[in-house]
């Protein structure tokens, strides 16, 4: 055999060889079968250095040397075989030849090679014949980390591929035993330079040989793999085996999450009391012509019927579709009491269950823990397992666990919850990570701060995976440019309500009593669409028994929560306050305030002064709380504050935890820390319940509820002599409608500016019971200025928090009694603009309801209105109590929800309300930036083409007999989708593009469709007979489009405009639109501008132009064109211009 008959043509080989390191590749060619298929012999050069069997541990070098002793009397001594060196010659060796040291005085070849055949029990009957420019090098085991992967052959790789420089063969020790043999591999490096301990990066000194070190590089960070996993099949995750260390801890922490995450509030649980929250899957809007990176502007505004065909599941929000990149970078988005920290433990919960069977580890990271931190310096392992520990463990365990996060980061799910956008923006700020670098991973050298940060950058273990949640308000730029998934909670719905309800009452008869009341009180169902909002509804329900008195605002709603939370612990607050002494609650009153607060004090007589001292100093914290956007309470609050804030269930404590070490003197020294704690607590019995509130100094105290802190902060608010309604009034109307520079307002600061005004106008025997005075001027003043605005050049954000002011305050309430208060709110009805726009701003079913409320109320003054209510995704629901008014005159939303609303309309027979819908709904002028706009089109346009709403074979509706008005009504639409999918989104609408007969204005600029495009528009011209103004800027239209246009353009008899600015026009097709212009007697433009005319196409247009007596404008400049041939055209005709 010749050494091309095992050995490929190396020029026949591709360039890239990527194909062949697969692992299947690998694999195959690492089968016994196809390496010892050929019968040859291998040969061993006795001039190398390198001994194998030296090299073996002694159990494979045992083994090996038995293979070769022969047997039989006369035993011939044999030198070693020796590893095969790299031979310096292109040949071959001779496989019949034999080693001159296996030869013997005495004995001939024939005996020598008898007794080779006795030596081996079982010779084998082919070896491998390795190419001459092969190095053999051996590693023992001992280098290696043991991990179970897939069982394969034994580890001996042939592949025939060409070499400049000699490659390297690693040969793995021979096993003692072939049955159930399994590679051993090292573990993969760590991903982007994380940071790995010192016993897995190093190996132990005198295990490699020289060639082995010069060869071995270090570990580079995974990125042939990173880049295959968007491409390839995704492979199931390799499983590696972990200590039994290791899995005891990760089983700990999984009954310690679930314990932690079951506790939600006073008599509530997760397992009984959870109900799902809707989750959808967001878009990012990705226009082609301007893009913004706020976050709640960035996303795509989805309609009721979108967000029902995007919900997911729980279980779905790590997911991703074959071939899609992982979802590794997860934004959870949620308004204020959505649901998302719910969300979030219910998440733990099911990891703690085996539920999520792709995460060994799961660190819970939230704002308040940051805080708790400080400014002290930790390690990346004390902040993961010391503070945030989940289970206590040895020392050396403990460096197995973190050993095991390194080794695997895929695996390791980061959570952070509690923060808000300006909190991510202000992490994403920090760039100092050289600390983080360092080789040391146990050097206490960063800051809670810099670690949070690190892990939020992916600084490192940048292959774990983070679920980040966040309100949709602010600028995100840093957090948008990571993400790879955005998901957002919407709320309940009605069935979710009702669920909700019969969870938390368990008594029948109360749980039946409560959603009648919701019946009868709309505006309470309307607002417990906000799970946390839900919750305080239910608490009313509870001390209400009849639906007299429910709230009919948001801040009678928290007025009333917060007086049934005082009241429930009085007594117990006023016999605390007899027994405390005038000078101590003098001197812990003047420490409770943030900023050095002084505050008068006087003698405190009895209970009920003392808790109106608390409260005032409650309303100061809650404003200094909202002010810096926090829900955090500083450290230096007093203690007589701190009890009552825990006491009436306005605070909650959140404690550090901090691991406890397991070794015996730790362990005694904890033992007698805490008999001494129970022996003082048995001391001071009188004082136990103060200690256990109040906490020890690492505890921190939050806000309970967000909403009742804005309410306490609105207390304050109205209170403050240096506010007054006008600065709140101008505070809210400053931002510029046209501009928007300024930073939008939080959630909280905008309750609060809410609140802050409905106080003002409760009644005062509610306003009593907190012993609150609000001075009547205030309201007057508020009235005064409310009148003077306006309202015309309000933006849709601010018009709608002027209907939240309006109906905070009561003028809209039907048992308003002020004579004052009706006529202000006559005045404002009459004084709204026609066209009430809330285009781009979410409508929750809140917002729809109070809309509602005033349109009732110009519905009496015989006003009407044109509603814009396009990307609002306003609830069907509600957007049916809204066009049903009679002070509706026309309506623009969602198409598809529209269509919906028609259909529920026909099947509950409401024919001559059906008619109305209809003939109010309007879509005239149409910007479409989202695909699946496109297909709401195209079902309308087919109902309009059909004449009929539901898909089922049927004759036309009479209602339908002339089409759908909204479609005959369509003269301008503008598409701006981007040039990625505007390919895509042209091709669907050129399907129903000749049924829009009316169309007068077709906008297609930046959506790249390019020549095959303009040819298919082309074939459309025929049925578009009214088009005047026809925009193709920025398609990469060619020549050949040009071509196949002008063919068709005399078919636009009224086309006034043709823009074509910035494609990839020509001489050619300048030629061709010279000749179609004499032509075209309606167009008045055309604009040809930077496309790649030279001066010959640009004479032809104006020779061609001097025929053309109604053309007034033609722009053709371009960079192509002579300064001096453009120059004289313009002298010969005026009409060229420049732009």
């Amino acid at each position: 055999m010749q050494d091309t008959d095992f050995w490929p043509d190396h020029e026949a080989l591709p360039d890239d060889l990527t194909e062949f390191m697969d692992d299947s590749y690998l694999v195959k060619m690492l089968e016994t079968d196809s390496i010892f298929s050929d019968e040859s012999t291998l040969t061993f050069d006795e001039n190398t250095d390198i001994h194998l069997a030296k090299e073996l541990p002694n159990t494979h070098r045992k083994q090996l040397a038995e293979m070769f002793e022969p047997t039989g009397k006369m035993a011939i001594p044999q030198k070693r075989p020796r590893a095969a060196t790299l031979s310096k010659q292109n040949t071959v060796p001779n496989v019949n030849s034999t080693s001159k040291k296996q030869k013997t005085e005495g004995t001939d070849r024939a005996s020598v090679q008898s007794r080779e055949d006795q030596s081996c029990p079982s010779p084998p009957q082919s070896l491998f014949y390795h190419h001459p420019s092969i190095q053999f090098v051996t590693i023992p085991d001992t280098t290696f980390n043991q991990f179970r992967t897939q069982t394969i052959p034994l580890p001996v790789l042939s592949l025939p591929i060409p070499t400049v420089t000699a490659p390297i063969l690693l040969l793995a020790p021979f096993p003692t035993s072939l049955s159930g043999y399994k590679l051993q591999v090292p573990p993969l490096p760590p991903e982007d330079n994380a940071i790995v301990p010192a016993v897995k990066s190093s190996s132990p000194a005198g295990t490699l040989s020289d060639t082995t070190s010069r060869f071995m590089s270090p570990p580079c960070n995974n990125e042939m793999t990173q880049s295959k996993e968007s491409t390839a099949v995704q492979r199931s995750p390799v499983k590696f085996d972990m200590p039994q260390s290791v899995m005891k801890y990760i089983q700990m922490a999984k009954a310690h999450m679930h314990q932690i995450c079951e506790e939600m509030e006073p008599r509530q649980n997760l397992t009984s009391h959870y109900v799902a929250v809707q989750v959808i899957q967001r878009e990012m809007c990705r226009s082609g012509k301007k893009k913004n990176r706020c976050l709640n502007k960035e996303m795509a505004v989805m309609g009721d019927m979108d967000r029902q065909e995007r919900l997911i599941k729980l279980t779905q929000v790590f997911e991703n579709s074959n071939g899609a990149k992982p979802k590794r970078y997860i934004l959870l988005l949620g308004k204020t009491g959505m649901g998302k920290t719910t969300l979030i433990r219910k998440l733990c919960q099911d990891w703690a269950k085996d539920c999520l069977p792709q995460f060994d580890f799961i660190f819970l990271l939230n704002s308040s823990a940051l805080v708790t931190l400080g400014k002290s310096h930790y390690s990346l392992q004390t902040l993961l397992l010391d503070f945030f520990n989940i289970a206590s463990c040895d020392s050396s365990d403990t460096e197995e666990v973190y050993a095991q996060v390194l080794a695997a980061p895929k695996r390791v799910l980061f959570i952070f919850d509690g923060f808000n956008v300006r909190d991510y923006e202000l992490l994403f700020q920090e760039k100092d990570f050289t600390t983080l670098l360092d080789k040391d991973t146990k050097a206490k050298s960063s800051t809670a701060r810099q670690l949070f940060s690190a892990i939020l950058q992916r600084v490192v273990l940048p292959g774990s995976s983070l679920l980040i949640s966040a309100r949709p308000r602010g600028t995100a730029c840093q957090l948008l440019r990571r993400l790879d998934s955005i998901l957002e909670a919407i709320g309940f719905t009605a069935p979710n309500i009702e669920t909700y309800v019969s969870k938390y009452f368990s008594d029948p008869d109360l749980r039946e009593s409560a959603l009648k009341c919701l019946e009868k009180c709309s505006y309470l169902c309307h607002l417990c669409w906000n799970p946390r909002l839900c919750r305080l509804v239910c608490l009313v329900l509870e001390h209400t028994q009849s639906s007299e008195g429910l709230p009919n605002s948001l801040t009678e709603l928290c007025h009333k929560v917060v007086y049934l939370k005082i009241e429930n612990d009085k007594s117990g607050s006023c016999t605390q306050a007899q027994n405390t002494s005038k000078a101590q609650v003098s001197k812990r009153t003047m420490r409770s305030t943030r900023r050095e607060r002084k505050i008068k004090t006087k003698e405190i007589k009895t209970g009920e002064i003392y808790e109106k001292k608390l409260l005032s100093c409650l309303f100061s914290l809650a404003w200094e709380g909202v002010k810096s956007n926090t829900s955090i309470l500083p450290r230096d609050v007093c203690s007589e504050l701190k009890a009552f804030g825990i006491r009436k269930g306005l605070f909650l404590s959140y404690r550090g935890r901090a691991r406890q070490s397991c070794c015996k003197v730790q362990i005694q020294q904890v033992q007698e820390k805490k008999e001494n704690v129970l022996e003082e607590q048995r001391q001071n019995q009188h004082n136990m319940n103060l200690q256990e509130n109040d906490g020890d100094d690492n505890s921190l105290l939050q806000w309970a509820d967000p909403f009742l802190q804005s309410y306490l902060a609105g207390i304050h608010l109205s209170k403050a002599r240096n506010v007054c309604p006008q600065n709140l009034l101008q505070n809210l109307f400053s931002q510029s409608a046209a501009t928007g520079r300024q930073r939008p307002q939080g959630e909280a600061q905008e309750l609060t500016q809410r609140f802050a005004l409905g106080i003002m106008f409760l009644p005062r025997s509610e306003l009593r019971r907190l012993h609150l005075d609000i001075n009547s001027s205030r309201r007057a003043l508020f009235t005064k200025h409310l009148t003077g605005l306006t309202l015309t050049n309000l933006c849709p954000d601010q018009f709608l928090e002027l209907c939240h002011y309006i109906f905070e305050a009561g003028l809209l309430h039907d048992n308003n009694s002020d004579i004052g208060e009706a006529r202000l709110a006559t005045y404002l009805v009459e004084n709204l603009p026609e066209v009430l726009t809330f285009r781009g701003i979410p409508l929750g079913p809140p917002d729809a309801y109070v809309v509602q409320k005033i349109l009732e109320r110009a519905e009496n003054g015989s006003r009407a209105f044109s509603l814009d209510l396009e990307d609002t995704g306003i609830p069907i629901s509600n957007l049916r109590s809204l066009v049903g008014l009679g002070s509706c005159s026309t309506y623009r939303a969602c198409i598809a929800d529209v269509i919906v609303l028609w259909q529920q309309l026909q099947q509950s027979g409401g024919r001559k309300s059906l008619q109305q819908y209809v003939k109010k709904f309007n879509i005239n002028p149409l910007k479409i930036m989202h695909l699946h706009q496109i297909e709401h089109l195209s079902r309308l346009v087919k109902i309009h083409m059909n004449k009929r709403l539901l898909d089922c074979p049927a004759e036309p509706d009479v209602l339908l007999e002339k089409g759908v008005p909204a479609v005959n009504g369509l003269h301008k639409l503008e598409i701006d989708i981007g040039p990625e999918r505007g390919p895509l989104a042209f091709l669907k609408l050129s399907e129903f593009l000749p049924s829009l007969c009316e169309l007068q204005h077709l906008d297609l600029e930046g959506n790249n469709i390019g020549d095959k495009g303009a040819e298919q528009l082309a074939e459309t011209f025929g049925s578009l007979c009214f088009l005047q103004i026809l925009n193709l800027s920025q398609n990469y239209i060619g020549d050949n489009g040009v071509q196949k246009m002008v063919t068709r353009l005399t078919d636009l008899s009224k086309l006034r405009c043709l823009i074509l600015y910035s494609n990839m026009i020509s001489d050619n097709g300048a030629s061709a639109l010279a000749a179609v212009l004499p032509h075209m007697a309606s167009l008045t433009d055309l604009d040809v501008k930077y496309n790649k005319l030279s001066d010959v196409g640009a004479q032809c247009l104006g020779a061609s132009l001097r025929e053309c007596k109604k053309i007034k404008t033609l722009r053709m400049w371009n960079q192509c064109i002579p300064y001096g041939v453009f120059e004289r055209l313009q002298q010969q005709d005026s009409r060229i211009l420049w732009h």
